[in-house]
């Protein structure tokens, strides 16, 4: 993203979150019936998503209704195997930043404080990692607008990591250093050690395949933003800038085959600003226009409505193993 996109979206942003500070103290302390709200984010075949500031959950084939809505009130939201992030704005004298860990019932079981304003947010199908985004300003080398942070957290270990900036990132092989090295758009494997990423750096940006345990990264192509693995592990749906950022249609979604890594082109034919979710094995779901519309990963058919007024739509999974209940299990050790 250019130091002049960067500047516009800072703008905008910035009030943005003071009305949503001011809506979530309005919104704080108001709760459903039940732990955290109505909303199992572990009723596996549901869809997840906020709307009006609050997480809530739907069946998948009615665009209108009917909807559950939680109390859980986030900005950017994210959740599988009933583990939740919940990326929100903490209101005050200076607004704080949190990523909130949830456990099935939207009940808090760790935050890590970050700064700026939510942008991503990702869980891995087990539930065990988490990752998060955030656009900040007063990086030193950034002048003209704005950075991203990105948080990784294995709710297993409670290892928390909240800017991914260091890791060892290599370059057509090289070991590659700047300080104006971002990451954004994590999306894990199903081994919850790999996992794909966007960085950018010398007005370039890469897509990266990544090693959690070695803490390295390495850059498998250009031009590939906000990737999304699919179920089965072989592609991702990415949004790829086609024209000018000052066009009415600077992005295009497509799927890259991660064998061949041949890219296909969505039949999406608006500019997408997102990071898809897989609803699944054949179909992502992603934002658009204050909604959230499906379009088969293939290349072929169109895109349908799937919710209207909602955003970071999530597929609800059940956790793997009798008794397992997402993070607030995975961290009953620490």
């Amino acid at each position: 993203m250019s130091g002049r996109a960067r500047a516009l979206v800072l703008a905008v942003a910035v009030v943005v979150l003071a009305g949503f500070a001011v809506a979530y103290a309005a919104a704080a302390g108001r709760r459903d019936d039940g732990p955290g709200g109505a909303v199992d984010l572990a009723l596996g075949g549901r869809l997840l998503f906020v709307r009006d500031g609050r997480v809530a959950s739907a069946p998948p084939g009615a665009p209108a209704g009917p909807v559950t809505v939680s109390g859980l009130t986030c900005q950017r939201f994210y959740a599988a195997a009933g583990t939740g992030v919940c990326v929100v704005v903490r209101p005050g004298p200076v607004p704080s930043t949190y990523a909130v860990v949830v456990d099935r019932w939207g009940q808090e079981v760790r935050r890590v404080q970050s700064a700026g304003i939510p942008n991503r947010a990702r869980v891995s199908a087990s539930g065990r990692m988490v990752s998060w985004t955030v656009f900040v300003t007063g990086d030193s080398y950034n002048t003209g607008g704005f950075s991203t942070w990105t948080g990784i957290l294995d709710t297993r270990t409670g290892y928390a990591v909240p800017n991914m900036e260091n890791i060892q990132l290599y370059i057509d092989g090289k070991r590659y250093r700047s300080a104006d090295v971002n990451y954004w758009g994590v999306t894990f494997a199903a081994d919850d050690n790999r996992f794909y990423a966007t960085v950018s750096t010398m007005g370039r940006t890469y897509l990266v395949e990544g090693d959690y345990g070695r803490w390295e990264a390495r850059a498998l192509r250009e031009n590939a933003e906000c990737p999304s693995l699919s179920p089965d592990g072989t592609r991702l749906v990415f949004k790829k800038r086609v024209a000018p950022e000052n066009s009415p249609r600077p992005w295009r979604l497509h799927a890259l085959d991660l064998a061949t890594m041949r890219e296909t082109p969505l039949a999406e034919p608006d500019s997408v600003d997102d990071q898809a979710a897989w609803l699944d094995d054949r179909t992502v779901m992603y934002g658009k226009g204050g909604d959230v519309w499906a379009v088969p990963a293939d290349g072929g058919g169109a895109p349908r409505l799937l919710l209207r007024d909602a955003a970071s739509p999530a597929l609800a999974t059940a956790p793997a193993g009798a008794g397992h209940t997402g993070a607030a299990a995975s961290m009953s050790a620490r």
